[in-house]
């Protein structure tokens, strides 16, 4: 199998113990992983060993919602760091690896995002990204005053104005605004300062932003979004997706799609770099990998996979069914996640799954794609989604840390390396380098360029 797309990108999602539900129960990880630096720090300087792109943080401003006997045996997103405040820890920390942090676009401002974005951008030298998302879990619009969450559609109308400001602040100076001329007394130069003077049906923001223009002009944007809102913002937007396809044919589906819909902006489609959610299972054998794999299926708490299933439903309630029926198909729409939801859905319908074992595959990777086996295995799937299309790249997804990368990093990263399909060295200093995005010009140059 030839690859004509050169190499794929690799990143990690880092959710302290792992993003299996079960994974903090695993004697490998640490139980305080949330808020202990150290561990996390580790885990990012191995991945940056490796030569990955990136390392990814996620976000929920709010525990999750679950029933009594299931809410105090959930690990994630209880006691963890705030996101944008670790990506600034670990800046000075790092030298080369990519660093992406969420900040939704339902509960910020624009002017927050675009500052401390742009801040972290000078501290890291030009190396991270946002993951721009709305928020899917209608719990948190009770931490911010709000007696209901935004529906869908109205969060992604809101997320479009939201970007296109905080791209226009991160504008708010030219590159070469700063003078800092001690013999003149002047420290920028006025007529390369902008003012926004933006007003629109979500928000009324004047600038300039107090900080210098980005080193990466902008940030890398990345977005998650599956559904079709999702997927034209992220047309329009992002040169990051973290797909949440579980299958080669729908991730096929979503790559045309969203590819094809980047021409309506006088985008390239070289611009944007699609990465599925993969969790890896690898061993020196088929059967160590299974091992592995069923190890952690079998911690999983009966009740903790219900809820987890609830949860990447949007909320749907599933108390009152036993965990041996089907999901009804009758199963409400929720505000969450549509993509999720169609998964899901989907999966357990195509496979005749019940509440407990779509439950429990949920809870191995929150509905992401597993792959178990051999480093070969492993290495032959991934090539198989970059090579026709349902990938540029992958979102890795280590079940429990720091075990499950480290077994990638020393397994799979070198198969790959063999087959010419991932890097040996970093291409360049800043993210946009090593993914192969270009530095986007300032509004105002481009104007200016135009008028003359």
């Amino acid at each position: 199998m030839t690859s004509k797309k050169g190499q794929m990108r690799l990143g990690v999602f880092l959710n302290p113990t792992g993003h299996h539900a079960a994974s903090w129960l695993h004697p490998g990880t640490t139980p305080d992983a949330g808020i202990n630096f150290q561990h996390q720090l580790d885990i990012v300087r191995s991945a940056e060993r490796a030569k990955l792109d990136f390392i990814f943080l996620a976000d929920m401003m709010t525990i999750r919602k679950a029933t009594p006997d299931a809410r105090f045996r959930f690990a994630q997103y209880v006691a963890n760091f705030d996101p944008i405040t670790m990506l600034a820890a670990l800046a000075p920390m790092t030298e080369r690896i990519g660093l992406v942090a969420t900040a939704s676009t339902s509960y910020y401002e624009p002017f927050h995002v675009a500052r401390q974005f742009a801040s972290i951008d000078h501290l890291s030298k030009g190396r991270v990204g946002w993951n721009l998302v709305t928020s899917g879990n209608p719990e948190e619009a009770y931490n911010f005053g709000r007696d209901a969450h935004l529906e869908h559609d109205e969060r992604y109308g809101r997320a479009r104005e939201f970007a296109q400001v905080v791209q226009a602040l991160w504008d708010s100076y030219d590159d070469d605004a700063f003078v800092r001329d001690r013999a003149s007394g002047a420290f920028f130069d006025p007529e390369r300062m902008h003012f926004l003077n933006h007003k629109g049906k979500h928000f009324s923001v004047r600038g300039p932003l107090t900080m210098p223009r980005p080193i990466q002009g902008y940030p890398v944007l990345v977005q998650a979004g599956g559904s079709e809102a999702g997927g034209a913002l992220a047309s329009e937007f992002a040169e990051v997706i973290f797909g949440a396809d579980a299958t080669i044919e729908a991730a096929q589906a979503f790559y045309a799609r969203v590819k094809d819909g980047m021409a309506q902006y006088g985008r390239s489609r070289e611009h944007l770099k699609i990465m599925p959610g993969m969790s890896i299972f690898v061993g020196r054998t088929e059967a160590e990998a299974d091992e592995k794999f069923e190890y952690l299926q079998s911690r999983i708490q009966p009740m903790v996979s219900r809820e987890a299933l609830s949860i990447m439903l949007g909320g749907v309630d599933l108390t009152g069914y036993d965990l041996d029926d089907k999901l009804p198909d009758d199963l409400p729409q929720t505000q969450g996640s549509h993509a999720h939801f169609r998964n899901i859905v989907e999966k357990a319908k195509r496979e005749n799954l019940s509440i407990r074992e779509i439950g429990n595959w949920v809870a191995g990777a929150r509905g992401k794609c597993i792959i178990k086996g051999t480093p070969e295995h492993i290495a032959d799937v991934l090539e198989e989604w970059f090579v026709k299309d349902a990938a540029d790249g992958f979102n890795l997804m280590p079940a429990w840390l720091p075990g499950s990368l480290d077994d990638v990093i020393t397994m799979v990263v070198p198969e790959l390396q063999k087959r010419g399909l991932f890097r040996t060295e970093y291409e360049g200093r800043t993210l946009r380098d090593n993914l192969g995005l270009p530095r986007p010009e300032s509004r105002y140059r481009r104007h200016a360029q135009a008028a003359e």
